[in-house]
């Protein structure tokens, strides 16, 4: 169980306190446009009511909101010996409000790796410190954090004198919304989206939740710093209209004192901007907890499908020439995988893995495997340092549960003895990030999407970054060659860029021998998964998506479209201004191209004066990547004068 002081993180620059019992706790981001109140009301019934509401620059964006959390501490009432202890219909009905605190932090940080290669860590904070009259020593503190990019708050327990335990049932944090709200909703990790009023989600769906209110406001309900609860999702009220509930997969059992996780609500003008501002996810989580991260590497990587050695030998001779720095091997290395009666520390014979690491480490590409919920439940303490000795430099973990308490104590330990043993974590299926990655970063990426390997359709694709990726990275896995794509090949260039990963799988389904000499291939040995700067240029879910990286001073742009064809732009206002670049484009082609893979590519001289534009075909998008030019570049190549590309 995870415990920390109350307010840790914080850099206080002035603190006030007010001993007399306060009508509210009311706090503002530093530039004023977001604004939460947290005040304590009394119900028709006699009993008080813990509430809230939120502010947009001076809008109204949650009205008058429950919060706080159901405890069930008889079990342990009685044991202490606490068994007279009145039992309220619900535990926070003799909740009273005592005093108040505030705070405010500013401060830069830099990330490992990231969208961003410096992050501030910005707001201004309040405490609003509850307790029960009734004997009980229980007391509840909620700690408030507004940003500029936000609000965020969580329920903190502190130490119970009788170190009485805690069980927390169910979470009765509300989100009154304006009426007319609509939804991108999913009802798991790897679900299709809905377009949906909040009225209509009558299933739990997750987060993060992405908000249209009928003002034009956009909205994202998130969570932070969740390794030490359960997973918690939306559903609409059955008692109020447009109101969101929250959903708890199981109970939390905690001693005190500890804390829930972050409950976030970004808002802001466009949908775009809430993708640019998920740095507050990050700055809710303890910072690097690992001393020497010398070992941890993120970089590109490719499935190995045949798990033979010849196989292995040629997929890295292909990793090595065309700048993948890692192979994996998927399931299957060892089995049976997906039983209980698999042994992982034993490997298929044929496959000698270790004149495959060995030869990989002679020419620069580390191997990663693949290993099951089921073997590592069996053999993770055996088996990380057992893999480490073998030189294996990450594990893919599969079919993880991660959902109840134990499974997410028992999934983010995971982690850490990982690090204990150098190894990187890729996280598989339905786990979806909640900023773990800044306080371990060998967890370079997760799953927990609707990707590639399912070959959704471009539609779908244009939907997540504004949704999903609000999380944090997301390993979509790339399949270029596979006939089942439901994109054009431009689009899936432009997808390895829009969808963050530090460990970015290429080439999901394919095999060294698929390629055909298509020259846009450069645009992956070219390609980062590491970048200094990050700006979502424009888009909407449904619609389309443009997003440019920045890596050193070189550009990466992703342009996807829709399932329907369409004329966009590229705004290249971002550039250095007076610099003049190399623009390579990738964008939909025809037969002209002579490649099956249909991407025409061209080199350009551009400023940031100019747009490019492109005609996008059906489930269409492009790729750019600007250099800039040196005074010594004596390239002959043409300026672009705002032709179709």
């Amino acid at each position: 169980m995870k415990h920390f002081v109350a307010g840790i993180m914080m850099c206080v620059a002035g603190v006030s306190m007010y001993a007399a019992a306060p009508e509210k706790l009311e706090v503002k981001s530093p530039d004023g446009t977001q604004q939460v109140e947290f005040y304590v009301s009394r119900s028709a019934s006699g009993a008080n009511v813990l509430c809230y509401q939120v502010y947009y620059k001076g809008e109204k964006v949650i009205g008058p909101s429950r919060a706080g959390l159901e405890l069930d501490n008889r079990v342990w009432e009685m044991a202490l010996g606490k068994r007279s202890l009145p039992q309220p219909d619900c535990w926070m009905d003799t909740m009273e409000a005592d005093s108040v605190s505030y705070g405010s932090c500013d401060e830069i940080w830099h990330p490992l790796y990231g969208e961003r290669g410096t992050v501030r860590d910005r707001h201004n904070s309040g405490t609003l410190y509850l307790s029960r009259k009734d004997g009980s020593g229980y007391r509840m503190n909620i700690e408030v954090r507004a940003y500029d990019e936000g609000i965020a708050f969580r329920y903190f327990f502190p130490e119970h004198p009788q170190a009485i335990f805690h069980k927390v049932v169910g979470d009765l944090t509300e989100y009154t919304l304006p009426e007319g709200t609509k939804a991108w909703a999913e009802q798991w990790a790897q679900a299709p989206f809905e377009h949906v009023d909040v009225n209509a989600l009558k299933q739990p769906v997750e987060r993060a939740l992405t908000l249209e209110l009928p003002g034009g406001t956009w909205m994202a309900l998130a969570d932070a710093d969740v390794d030490d609860w359960c997973l918690t999702k939306f559903l609409a009220s059955q008692e109020k209209p447009n109101t969101l509930t929250s959903v708890m997969y199981s109970p939390v059992d905690a001693v005190t004192y500890f804390a829930s996780p972050w409950k976030v609500i970004m808002v802001a003008d466009k949908p775009g901007e809430l993708l640019e501002h998920n740095d507050i996810i990050q700055n809710l989580n303890p910072p690097c907890e690992i001393a020497d991260v010398s070992w941890i590497k993120p970089g590109k990587i490719m499935r190995e499908t045949t798990l033979t050695t010849a196989g292995a030998m040629e997929t890295i001779d292909f990793c090595a020439a065309h700048k993948i720095p890692y192979m994996l091997f998927d399931w299957q290395w060892y089995m049976p995988c997906t039983s209980f009666d698999g042994d992982a520390t034993q490997v298929v014979s044929k496959l000698d893995l270790p004149k495959v690491i060995a030869y990989g480490k002679k020419k620069g590409v580390g191997v990663w495997l693949y290993v099951n919920q089921h073997a590592l439940q069996k053999q993770m303490r055996e088996l990380f340092p057992l893999l480490r000795k073998w030189g294996v430099v990450g594990v893919k973990s599969g079919f993880v549960q991660y959902a109840s308490h134990r499974w997410a104590v028992w999934l983010h330990d995971m982690v850490r003895y990982a690090a204990e043993n150098r190894l990187m974590i890729n996280i598989h299926d339905e786990f979806r990030p909640s900023g773990f990655s800044r306080t371990y970063p060998n967890l370079l990426t997760q799953e927990g999407i609707h990707g590639n390997e399912e070959f959704p359709d471009a539609t779908h694709n244009t939907i997540l970054p504004f949704t999903r990726m609000i999380n944090g990275a997301a390993d979509y896995t790339i399949c270029y060659y596979d006939k089942r794509l439901k994109t054009t090949h431009a689009h899936q260039l432009a997808a390895s860029l829009v969808f963050y990963s530090p460990l970015q799988t290429l080439f999901w389904y394919d095999k060294p021998s698929f390629y055909g000499g298509e020259p846009e291939i450069t645009w992956f040995e070219q390609l980062q998964t590491v970048f200094d700067d990050t700006k979502v240029l424009g888009g909407e879910p449904g619609k389309y998506v443009s997003i440019a990286r920045r890596s050193g001073k070189t550009w990466f742009v992703g342009l996807l479209g829709n399932n329907e064809a369409s004329s966009r732009q590229i705004d290249l206002s971002f550039l250095d201004e007076g610099q003049t670049y190399i623009a390579y484009v990738y964008a939909d082609g025809g037969e002209e191209t002579g490649t099956r893979t249909q991407v025409k590519c061209s080199e350009w001289l551009v400023d940031g004066k100019q747009a490019l534009r492109f005609a996008l075909k059906p489930r269409g998008g492009a790729a750019v990547c600007l250099v800039p030019v040196s005074d010594q570049d004596d390239r002959k190549v043409e300026s672009y004068q705002g032709q179709l590309l």
